[in-house]
């Protein structure tokens, strides 16, 4: 049986847009599967890093939002700031990010249609998945994956039991919005106790604080914990309510299987703290349809894409569950060049 599309792109979020723009692009006819109505919204920290930014602007999109300068670590009245050297990044309300892409996804010539995928076939020809035959499919459908489980990518957890020294646990994200005249143009990282949380403009009203820790994180019992990020917002006003989203760990064995291909936060996750997850995704977006009949070409893509996230965001969070913790942002301001040099590497 023949296919009916080129490409079905499972997943609506901005990656799943992103590859059927980038599909578009290739000139072959596209499908997006998403059962959620437009805009979607998600926990996140909702900057984009300036290489993020330009990815965007290379997709068509452009999205308002608020100008940021650079990354501020700070703990207990430690500051260690770096201003980014290629020019500002942006923070921007995921569900704006969302509705530009979506808009230029059709502009494009994309077909976005709802549906769920409950299960996946495929043969030597096409693959079918939520009632559509495509020669391709591209799983954008998050951190918990049905497609990268119906064809068997899915690496298992190594279960729930609480962090050692210097080795991650699970890590949960909570996000909410807070009505509020920005008081900065950086992101600002808070490092708690247990938590770390990320504050970043949106609009001129507007600020976004998402909150990484460990399950069972309370988000207002969290903010208490941070002094002065609690003292900024005392008494402002929520807008909307807390949305949370994890385990953030996902490892996989494969990013291939037949003529499926796993991109974005489907094809492995290690954790949001650096802020990397869009323009991964972006450039595996666009890996993914360069290299559609080369399964082995979209692996070595993959690997060189995700390799400073995999590696420095490891790093990191391994930090952030031992006990250096503490001596993240001092060290940040002892080190101010190395410190750099690592926010540079995240931000290109």
């Amino acid at each position: 049986m023949s296919p009916d599309v080129d490409v079905l792109v499972v997943g609506g979020g901005p990656v799943g847009l992103a590859a059927a723009i980038e599909a578009r692009r290739a000139g072959l006819d596209v499908v997006v599967l998403e059962p959620r109505p437009a805009p979607v919204d998600k926990a996140c920290g909702e900057g984009l890093m300036p290489g993020t930014l330009a990815a965007a602007r290379r997709l068509g999109v452009d999205p308002p939002g608020r100008d940021l300068r650079g990354i501020s670590y700070r703990q207990d009245g430690r500051v260690a700031d770096h201003l980014f050297r290629s020019g500002p990044g942006r923070g921007v309300r995921r569900t704006t990010l969302h509705a530009a892409l979506q808009t230029a996804a059709l502009a494009a010539g994309a077909a976005v249609v709802p549906g769920r995928v409950t299960s996946v076939t495929q043969d030597d020809d096409g693959v079918t998945a939520g009632g559509v035959r495509a020669a391709w499919l591209l799983a954008c459908d998050g951190l918990h994956s049905r497609v990268r489980r119906e064809v068997g990518l899915e690496q298992a957890a190594r279960g729930g039991a609480p962090a050692r020294p210097g080795v991650p646990g699970r890590r949960f994200g909570l996000r909410r919005h807070y009505r509020v005249a920005p008081w900065s143009d950086l992101v600002e990282v808070h490092w708690g106790p247990r938590a770390e949380a990320y504050v970043t403009p949106v609009a001129d009203g507007l600020v976004g604080v998402a909150l990484l820790g460990p399950p069972g994180a309370d988000f207002d019992v969290e903010l208490a914990t941070i002094p002065e990020l609690a003292t900024r917002l005392a008494g402002a006003v929520p807008d909307g309510p807390v949305r949370g989203a994890g385990p953030l760990r996902v490892r996989t064995t494969a990013r291939t299987a037949g003529r499926v291909r796993l991109v974005g936060d489907a094809s492995g996750y290690v954790d949001a703290l650096t802020g990397e997850g869009l323009r991964v995704g972006f450039a595996q977006a666009r890996a993914a349809v360069v290299h559609l009949d080369d399964a082995p070409g979209y692996e070595r893509a993959w690997r060189r894409a995700t390799r400073d996230y995999r590696l420095l965001t490891s790093g990191l969070v391994g930090a952030a569950a031992s006990p250096l913790r503490r001596g993240v942002v001092p060290a940040a301001r002892r080190l101010p060049g190395v410190y750099g040099a690592v926010v540079e590497r995240l931000a290109r």
